[in-house]
């Protein structure tokens, strides 16, 4: 059992930028670590993100300089002159893949089911199937402090949800993270607009089809620009 001492609080916007560079060193290494302007990008992109956000330049900025405090990222070493940010989840937690995959996306998209983290962690780790998925989480909720909380299935669900507690207990009877309020949005910090999305919205067919061919626009641009390179 992994022991590590988890003596802080993430608020929204620390979080999600901690969840877009571990998703962004697994899903496009070649462009990791990140400048603060790709980050931007990243913590605010429309896929795979919930909530979807607009945070500024400033909440970014702010947000890296609280988790470099508590060791959680720091500026990398690199040959250019744009400083390049890079997260030490691993260092600090000593995380395996899976594990690291579950928090990840725990991070980017609040609850989620078994099922649900299965489809959204292929990018970063395929699981085999459901039950390893449920390995995966009972050793995050077993560390010590836990990592990972089960919350009670709601009426009518046929699935618990599962939340990540690195940004403090969640309330079982609501499923709202006890750190923040629960009359209010999540804090994203100054200069953020959250876009409120129904979950019937979020779960349209049109939308994730726009996401995904967005995505898949931006891998293509990305691959694109890495192939001149090899000829400049």
């Amino acid at each position: 059992m992994y022991h590590s001492s988890v003596n802080f609080v993430l608020n929204a916007t620390q979080a999600r930028v901690l969840g877009s560079l571990i998703e962004k060193e697994a899903t496009t290494p070649e462009y990791y670590p990140l400048s603060l302007n790709a980050l931007l990008n990243a913590s605010n992109q429309k896929s795979n993100r919930d909530p979807v956000t607009t945070l500024d330049e400033d909440a970014v900025r702010q947000a890296l300089h609280a988790l470099n405090q508590l060791g959680l990222a720091r500026s990398a070493a690199t040959d250019g002159r744009v400083a390049k940010f890079e997260h030490r989840a691993n260092e600090v937690f000593n995380f395996h893949r899976h594990e690291l995959a579950l928090i990840c996306v725990l991070l980017l998209r609040g609850l989620q089911t078994p099922g649900e983290l299965r489809t959204r962690t292929d990018r970063l780790y395929q699981f085999d199937d459901l039950d390893s998925v449920h390995s995966a989480l009972n050793l995050l909720m077993k560390r010590e402090p836990p990592l990972v909380k089960v919350l009670p299935r709601q009426p009518g669900t046929k699935e618990s949800r599962f939340a990540h507690l690195l940004s403090g207990d969640v309330n079982a009877s609501t499923g709202v993270q006890e750190s923040t309020s629960q009359t209010e949005s999540p804090d994203f910090s100054t200069g953020t607009e959250i876009k409120s999305q129904s979950s019937e919205a979020r779960i349209s067919q049109l939308e994730e089809e726009v996401a995904i061919l967005r995505s898949e626009l931006a891998d293509l641009k990305q691959q694109l620009a890495l192939f001149q390179k090899q000829f400049q």
